[in-house]
């Protein structure tokens, strides 16, 4: 067109660059559409939720549960379950177990032979006290250490389901050990418990699970019944046994030898105590004359002190 301004010549208007950030879709800004740490809703999703208010269609969650972490939850709060499930009925088996082995210590505790002072004597000429105890005490280490070896000796490839029988066959042997040590402990020291066979052998027993000597002052090392805080207590007693004859499963004949020395060992700190405590009370043998023989068990435990003496009653020699 005549005397109109040609193209080249014309002049734009000029813009001024945007301010905002560029990341966000058409230049808009974070502010504007909606950030989602403000907790504004995006102009996108606010015109999807008016086309769907509008069309009548359900709008989809924002942030729905996903099936498989429901699964996960499921699947972890059932594990929770079973384990402690399984966890309360070991529980409960090892009580019934403890339980079991603790009432068959008190059925063979009277059944154990205990020689008395006079024959003591008789097998022993010539020792004193200490000198006859520490005998005993050499012959009682002895034989645990052969009841471990033996344990270890069996279990040289450990079979898991023998494992607890292992350990009770242990204990019980052990336990009957020392508490034949214990008995004449007291004899050798004058401080034998008053009462009948069934007497005596409670108050070894509890002697046995304190492992504390007898003191005929207190009535409560003396007159200790088969009853519940005896049985709980022997229970205790068993368990840190237990516990403690654990390394003696070891394979390859390392449990023989672990077995062994752990158990002479043990047996040596018991009886340590007991004399400790004995030797408070000790009554001298010239103030010991008529003393009355022992009461014998009438189906006697076959049981060696370790120095080749079965326990014989009085009058009987030991082989």
């Amino acid at each position: 067109m005549t005397g109109s301004t040609p193209p080249w010549k014309r002049r734009f208007p000029r813009r001024e660059a945007d301010t905002g950030p560029s990341d966000g879709p058409h230049g808009a800004r974070d502010d504007e559409r909606g950030s989602p740490g403000t907790g504004q809703v995006p102009a996108g999703s606010a015109s999807l939720e008016a086309a769907g208010d509008r069309d009548g269609l359900p709008v989809p969650a924002q942030s729905p549960a996903p099936t498989a972490g429901r699964r996960v939850a499921a699947f972890r709060d059932r594990a929770r379950e079973l384990a402690k499930d399984g966890a309360r009925k070991s529980g409960e088996r090892a009580r019934a177990g403890l339980g079991h082995l603790a009432d068959r210590l008190i059925d063979m505790a009277p059944r154990i032979p205990v020689r008395d002072l006079a024959t003591l004597r008789r097998q022993f000429p010539g020792l004193g006290p200490e000198e006859l105890a520490d005998k005993l005490v050499a012959g009682a280490s002895k034989a645990s250490a052969t009841v471990g070896a033996g344990v270890g000796a069996a279990a040289m490839l450990p079979v898991p389901p023998a494992m607890p029988t292992e350990l009770a066959a242990e204990i019980t042997g052990v336990a009957a050990i020392e508490l034949k040590l214990i008995a004449e402990l007291h004899e050798v020291y004058g401080v034998r418990p008053p009462g009948t066979l069934k007497d005596r052998s409670s108050a070894y027993l509890n002697s046995w699970t304190e492992e504390r000597g007898i003191d005929p002052r207190k009535p409560s090392t003396v007159n200790a019944a088969f009853g519940g805080p005896m049985r709980k207590q022997l229970r205790q007693q068993i368990m840190k046994r237990m516990v403690r004859n654990l390394p003696n499963l070891m394979p390859f004949m390392v449990g023989a030898a672990v077995g062994a020395v752990m158990n002479r060992r043990d047996t040596r700190k018991l009886a340590a105590r007991i004399r400790a405590d004995l030797r408070r009370t000790q009554v001298p043998w010239d103030a010991l004359t008529g003393l009355p023989p022992l009461e014998q068990p009438a189906e006697p435990l076959p049981l060696e002190d370790g120095l080749g003496e079965p326990g014989a009653g009085p009058g009987e020699p030991g082989r």
